[in-house]
């Protein structure tokens, strides 16, 4: 029976792809990728050879995507999808073949590799008993307050993804929806550049609107427990 690899790549560092994602690249015949001219160059890094294969899977051809990946599976060829960064499925396309090839029966594995989530928890120094990674806020300010209201109360660590643009607005809203909780930024995790803003909101907001910020971010913010959670006689 065909299976469905879901691959993990390198987040930033090329050092962290692993040996069982270069074996697995290397001995697929067919390889549906987020954006293709970026995994051609991860393969020519690691001198694994072009599969004879090979097509996009991004969030505009998914659905399309999905079936082709499918019909290949059904007629026996096994299919590795691999993001950009990061595993497919997490913040990235994947959960829609993953469910279809569920349905259908088709073996699936995952070759785990890095992980921006993990890794900015555990440099975040926050609590990692417990967590709740929310991926990427609306852009809009009146929906990305009601996303965090809907965890206000929780006492999970939860874990974001942001963009550049829109960094400063969004600790602002959370600010406003959750108090002046501590918090980490996370820039460019695993890069020669990696940069951890850490602190309560209201000071990394300070920190950040005096930055040039570039790359990926990602951002952990406390629960809710007063350990974390500057009180007014701090403020």
């Amino acid at each position: 029976m065909a299976i469905l690899y879901l691959v993990a790549t390198p987040i930033g560092n090329l050092g962290d792809m692993t040996l069982r994602a270069i074996e697995t690249l290397k001995k697929v015949p067919v390889l549906a990728c987020e954006d293709t001219r970026v995994t051609k160059n991860l393969l020519q890094k690691f001198e694994i050879p072009y599969p004879g294969k090979v097509f996009s899977y991004h969030e505009h051809n998914e659905q399309r995507s999905a079936a082709k990946i499918i019909e290949h599976l059904e007629a026996g060829e096994d299919v590795a999808v691999c993001s950009d960064a990061g595993l497919p499925t997490i913040s990235d396309p994947g959960f829609r073949v993953v469910a279809e090839a569920v349905e259908k029966g088709i073996k699936i594995e995952v070759i785990p590799g890095p992980s921006a989530v993990q890794t900015a928890l555990a440099l975040s120094g926050l609590p990692t008993s417990s967590y709740t990674f929310k991926g990427f806020p609306p852009r809009k300010s009146g929906q990305r307050q009601k996303f965090l209201d809907i965890d206000k109360e929780s006492a999970h660590t939860q874990i974001f993804f942001e963009s550049k643009f829109r960094i400063v607005k969004f600790l602002n809203d959370a600010l406003t929806v959750l108090g002046d909780r501590k918090c980490a930024v996370c820039l460019e995790l695993t890069k020669k550049f990696e940069t951890i803003t850490r602190g309560y909101l209201s000071d990394v907001i300070q920190e950040l609107e005096k930055s040039n910020i570039k790359g990926e971010i990602t951002v952990v913010i406390a629960g809710n427990h007063p350990k974390y959670i500057r009180q007014n006689e701090e403020a």
